[in-house]
């Protein structure tokens, strides 16, 4: 039986929208998930009056509401406690990096805006130095994580996509979609395995039939 609602932003754009929907789905929360059509530049005047902080994604679930990636994230893994390692200090660095995700990196967002209909295009003007930043910060903690638990499965922590790989996903796509180089062996491999995560699939196929309609130009006519 659905008990309650998750609100995303247009698919094929939203990062935030992707990890909270991440998390819920692997949690197995029952809610119904409705998509809103981003008008960008934070002017969704729907979202606006719906979440307190007028941000995607926005989660109604047995009488809790949850409007931010992270705080998802933690109540998601109440019900799913395997989102997060099993070991304290396993579960504490996992925590750390996906806050790091959730605080930082703003270089790589500004220069890279998640894009799915974007396909291993290079940036035509090339990346800045917040950006190449952040890309050489992201490749040392996906090369340390894979090295450490290269036995025990393909994501950061080994066999398991949990809420630290949610709060990445995002990023794998715009790697991929803006092919940025320099990555190591271990990050292209992981970038992979992500991308072929059955959930990933699913949300890269619903973003696929989104209305062309939700496209932006804003974030079609990056050259």
């Amino acid at each position: 039986m659905v008990d309650g609602r998750l609100v995303i932003g247009t698919r094929r754009y939203s990062s935030w929208s992707l990890r909270g929907w991440l998390c819920v789905r692997l949690a197995g929360l029952a809610v119904r998930v409705e998509a809103l059509r981003l008008a960008g530049g934070g002017k969704t005047v729907e979202i606006k009056a719906l979440s307190p902080n007028g941000c995607v994604p926005y989660l109604e679930h047995e009488g809790a509401v949850v409007w931010d990636s992270l705080s998802i994230a933690e109540y998601c893994a109440e019900f799913a406690p395997g989102l997060w390692p099993s070991d304290r200090c396993e579960r504490a660095r996992a925590r750390s990096i996906a806050a790091e995700m959730h605080s930082g990196f703003r270089g790589v967002r500004s220069a890279l805006p998640m894009n799915l209909g974007r396909e291993a295009r290079p940036l035509a003007a090339g990346l800045d130095e917040a950006a190449l930043a952040d890309i050489a910060r992201i490749n040392t903690l996906w090369t340390e994580q894979r090295r450490q638990y290269a036995q025990e499965g393909p994501y950061l922590f080994g066999a398991a996509f949990g809420n630290a790989d949610a709060m990445f996903a995002p990023v794998v796509s715009r790697f991929l979609s803006y092919a940025v180089p320099g990555l190591s062996e271990e990050s292209q491999a992981y970038m992979q395995a992500v991308r072929n995560h059955p959930l990933m699939r699913e949300w890269a196929d619903e973003a696929s039939r989104e209305p062309q309609g939700w496209q932006l130009d804003m974030y079609e006519t990056i050259p």
